[in-house]
């Protein structure tokens, strides 16, 4: 006896039939207008910068070999002192170049006006008070000027990314594929900044980790409905090339909002139980799944629809087939 199918797992019908080339002007006019409105908050209000980006101190804490430096405590310590961004990660031990949790490095930014020497000795007080007694060594400062550096070569990686995706897609299939995927991935890249924005999230090194994830999951998803649209496109030479679009999109619909969905049940877990540390990412990368699921049907099939193609492009050549040992055209 075949099994149907779990009630829980099949979210949407195998088949379905949403026209989605009709309302494609509608959704890009949003699309359109929330991008402008993301890249004005990127300047006004701006980002949050993180300490990676803002410049800050850092600080090597340390106990004896055996002992366990808590890395919650060491957080909660530091936070409570209102200096902004916090980083704290376990480090290996220079003595063995093992991590064995009894080593960490402390990040925290200096707030203008403050003395440095003043600042790192509260810091040092207050994580003395919360964990006891530990080691301090290793305390630098990153200027600005590194700062500015790190991030400019943050934006640098997030374009080097697109462009390198925009020339796969121009290679597998043809240029107004390349157009309609770069184009998605530039949408999804400017929505999740102005996510950052409007919940004032750090925009630190996790966040450009965060967006090339992104990019990744974006193009994944945008491959798949390019592929079975030129599939489709082989398959109904005559049938208009909306209709097309739409039985390709139809087609794929089930596997993208499965796979989306998973997905975000994943990150949302590991925004619930990830703690501080991960839970700007968790949220950016959720966000991410869900408008790049979007702008592979509203924003990268559309840009083809208004491009057009060439249906001869994809005829294909007739097959021989042999019967008999003889070849019939």
């Amino acid at each position: 006896m075949a099994m149907r199918g779990w009630p829980l797992i099949k979210l949407v019908p195998a088949r379905t039939n949403l026209q989605f080339v009709r309302y494609s002007r509608l959704f890009g006019v949003l699309s359109a207008a929330l991008c402008i409105a993301s890249i004005i908050g990127c300047f006004y209000p701006g980002l949050n910068m993180g300490i990676d980006f803002r410049g800050g101190a850092s600080m090597e804490v340390s106990k004896p070999a055996g002992e366990i430096v808590p890395l919650d405590g060491l957080r909660g310590a530091v936070n409570g002192l209102g200096l902004g961004d916090v980083g704290v990660q376990g480090i290996a031990r220079r003595e063995t170049n093992v991590n064995d949790g009894s080593t960490a490095i402390v990040r925290f930014q200096i707030p203008e006006g403050r003395n440095q020497s003043e600042v790192v000795q509260e810091v040092e007080t207050a994580i003395s008070n919360a964990v006891g007694q530990v080691n301090y060594s290793e305390v630098a400062v990153v200027g600005s000027k590194v700062s500015r550096e790190l991030f400019t070569s943050g934006l640098l990686a997030l374009g080097l990314a697109l462009v390198l995706m925009f020339a796969y897609i121009w290679f597998r299939f043809e240029p107004q594929f390349g157009f309609g995927a770069i184009a998605g991935l530039l949408h999804d890249v400017i929505l999740v900044f102005g996510l950052i924005v409007i919940l004032r999230l750090e925009f630190s090194l996790n966040m450009v980790a965060a967006i090339l994830t992104v990019i990744g999951y974006s193009m994944n998803d945008t491959v798949v409905v390019f592929d079975r649209l030129r599939e489709n496109l082989r398959k109904f030479k005559t049938m208009p090339l909306g209709e097309v679009i739409d039985l390709s999109i139809n087609e794929t619909l089930s596997r993208t909002i499965i796979t989306g969905v998973t997905t975000v049940m994943v990150l949302a877990a590991l925004a619930v139980l990830g703690g501080d540390a991960l839970f700007g990412f968790s949220i950016a990368l959720m966000a991410g799944v869900v408008i790049g699921t979007y702008s592979s049907i509203y924003v990268a099939a559309p840009i083809i629809l208004l491009w057009g193609i060439k249906r001869g492009e994809f005829a294909e050549e007739a097959t021989p087939i042999k019967l008999g040992g003889a070849s019939r055209p």
